[in-house]
């Protein structure tokens, strides 16, 4: 860890403090929603938005939020398969171009949620990669490859919620980490993944270092982080209920994605952070 660790460290330098107006039920919400696949949800609803090719559904948490904050506007612009970049630049998807998402944010946004970084790091296509590896019988032995993907971030993660603060710097901000896909003891996952365990370590040592990150940047730019780590842990891919869907989905869910239950517990991770639980 030493190499991330060490960029890290750089990037622990304090901050503005998050601001933004509190839900008081009175002042008009305005709420942007942000992000790629673990917040456009495929499979977990009904289709919604254009273009078609971000499989955006109407079941994500974003929605969610939107149904119990019941804002005076609300808009999604999340998309599967989106990085960073596509915060402030076109997404082209296999049924037409997704217009930079912070296009949807004005100095009149109220409330942004942010769910971005996992494309910049490739943990998912990472994980899928080592599967086919290990049906060989091999390791993809990638932890210190892990370690630099993410440290490599950094700097992209931080691009990204300035941009949102900059857009909207009357806004509340909320950088929404990633869920619990695997559990911390990979021997859990003998039964149901094929990879080594080795390998299953690296990935969740992976998505925990890049929640870190997203944490951390959060609480540089102004913004505020929520944990949707913790609220999920018990339900991984391989727990008895689990709220990530596997290699092959069973639920319509996206495969290694959240299934409609993880992302009614990321929305009430988001509402929590609100005060609205």
């Amino acid at each position: 860890m030493a190499v991330a660790a060490a960029t890290l460290a750089t990037a622990c330098a304090s901050g503005p403090q998050a601001g933004g107006p509190e839900l008081d039920g009175e002042s008009p919400v305005h709420y942007v929603a942000l992000g790629d696949s673990y917040t456009s949800a495929p499979g977990t609803g009904r289709p919604v938005g254009s273009p078609g090719g971000c499989d955006r559904s109407d079941n994500n948490y974003p929605h969610l939020v939107a149904a119990a904050l019941k804002p005076d506007t609300f808009v999604d612009t999340s998309c599967g398969g989106a990085t960073t970049e596509h915060l402030t630049r076109p997404q082209q998807t296999a049924d037409g171009t997704n217009p930079p998402q912070l296009n949807a944010v004005t100095p009149d946004t109220t409330l942004v949620t942010v769910g971005i970084g996992g494309n910049d790091v490739g943990l998912v296509e990472l994980a899928g990669q080592c599967a086919e590896v290990a049906a060989d019988g091999g390791e993809c032995g990638e932890s210190a490859a892990v370690e630099d993907r993410v440290g490599n971030t950094v700097a992209a993660v931080a691009s990204a919620v300035r941009a949102v603060r900059d857009k909207a710097p009357e806004a509340r901000v909320l950088v929404v980490g990633y869920p619990a896909i695997l559990p911390g003891d990979p021997a859990a996952c003998a039964d149901v993944l094929p990879h080594a365990p080795g390998d299953l370590a690296a990935l969740r040592e992976g998505l925990d270092l890049l929640n870190h990150v997203l944490e951390q940047q959060a609480n540089t730019h102004g913004a505020e982080f929520v944990d949707t780590t913790s609220a999920t842990a018990k339900h991984h891919l391989c727990a008895a209920e689990p709220w990530i869907e596997g290699l092959e989905s069973t639920t319509g869910a996206a495969p290694l994605h959240p299934t409609a239950a993880g992302e009614r517990a990321m929305a009430d991770a988001v509402l929590a952070a609100l005060g609205q639980r």
